[in-house]
């Protein structure tokens, strides 16, 4: 009788292994992102200046005439305008960052889900991108009108502080860009079994309300409009999604 084959046995330290491994790229992936990231920070801090002059726009443009921004401090400038090169080098090094996060992702993907690494950045710099542009051009311009007509005949002159100014309208500009991500992380979602089409669609009505209270949280004013003007477009995304999970389905059954 010939004797069993020995099953060798898996070293405790090979299940430690592929942790410190994924640990390992992890960092790799933070470092790669932090120096791109530092590059395009280098580049964007000499075009400070003309950057910030842009993000005051759709206050000043509902201001009074002569209206400016003021400085209470001998170091606020300077530290606004690395702020704005930090701001602006995200926006710019988007691409580059979004690559990143897809090397850390994709040893876990299947061969064929590996080749849609360009469609991935490509789609996640762009919406990412334009959901700062959609806030920019269409809600401030609303939210800070609403804000400015309030204090008309009160007698109160609003002087607003360029370092208060940048850190809001960071948040806000960065905040829509992650909310414009929707579609990706449900197509993502579904990519790996844990939603369908038919949980999505059975949800819209669930998924209407939160958007509507997402959009009052995230809107500058109280103002209805500007309300509107983001649930509409985030309503559009989530149809879009649902799209093409289904698109995503019927592709993987054939």
């Amino acid at each position: 009788m010939l004797p069993e084959p020995i099953t060798p046995s898996i070293p405790p330290s090979d299940s430690k292994k592929t942790l410190v491994q994924h640990l390992t790229e992890l960092r790799a992936c933070l470092i790669r992102s932090l120096i791109g990231l530092t590059v395009s920070m280098g580049i964007c801090l000499f075009f400070s200046k003309n950057i910030f002059v842009l993000l005051q726009k759709p206050l000043l443009d509902v201001m009074p005439a002569g209206s400016s921004f003021i400085s209470t401090s001998p170091l606020e400038a300077l530290i606004t305008y690395l702020q704005v090169s930090l701001l602006a080098g995200v926006f710019l090094a988007c691409p580059y960052l979004m690559y990143q996060i897809w090397l850390f992702v994709a040893p876990g993907l299947l061969v064929h889900e590996k080749k849609m690494a360009m469609i991935f950045v490509f789609f996640a710099s762009l919406f990412f991108v334009g959901g700062a542009l959609f806030g920019y051009f269409f809600i401030f311009p609303v939210g800070f009108k609403f804000f400015v007509t309030v204090l008309e005949g009160t007698g109160i002159q609003f002087l607003p502080q360029m370092e208060d100014y940048l850190g809001f309208i960071s948040k806000m500009l960065l905040t829509f860009g992650l909310i414009f991500e929707l579609p990706l992380l449900i197509v993502g979602t579904a990519q790996v079994g844990l939603i369908k089409r038919e949980m999505l669609t059975k949800a819209r009505r669930y998924v209407l309300v939160a958007i509507f209270l997402i959009a009052g949280i995230l809107t500058p004013g109280p103002d209805v409009l500007s309300q509107f003007l983001l649930a509409i477009p985030l309503l559009g995304l989530y149809e879009l999604s649902i799209i093409a999970v289904w698109f995503l389905e019927k592709r993987k059954n054939a």
